[in-house]
């Protein structure tokens, strides 16, 4: 059902949730991963921090076909600006599900700044596959 598989992580516990479970379904399916990160910056700061979240998420998966990629958005855009990246990645990649963490905000708080992860839902050309954290 599902061949290429794209899980956008950033660090979070959802976003752990998120590729935990984006491994299963690959592994189910024989399908191919790739993880992805996106940044707003363009410092050797922001690169580093980026390669480094990608390196942590890949390195505990083994016996599957895992690719990264450090995608870049444009930080004048702010959120649009990364679930334009994001939305763009899964597009050329052609991937058939995006797994992402969402960051539960609520209120003012969610009107203000919004949701990548709502966002990409309306955004994307492929399933969508949402994880909350977990309470606790």
């Amino acid at each position: 059902m599902y061949k290429k598989i794209m899980v956008a992580v950033d660090g979070s516990d959802a976003a752990q949730q998120a590729l935990e479970e984006a491994v299963n379904i690959a592994k189910t399916y024989n399908a191919t991963l790739r993880i992805v990160h996106c940044i707003s910056g363009d410092t050797e700061v922001d690169r580093g921090a980026g390669l480094e979240i990608l390196k942590r998420s890949k390195s505990n998966i083994d016996a599957l076909s895992v690719e990264t990629s450090l995608l870049k958005a444009e930080a004048e855009y702010g959120l649009a600006g990364i679930v334009d990246a994001i939305a763009a990645a899964v597009s050329e990649w052609g991937a058939d599900l995006l797994a992402v963490g969402t960051s539960h905000r609520q209120g003012l708080e969610r009107f203000y700044i919004g949701s990548v992860a709502e966002r990409l839902i309306t955004k994307v050309n492929a399933s969508v596959l949402l994880f909350r954290p977990k309470k606790g």
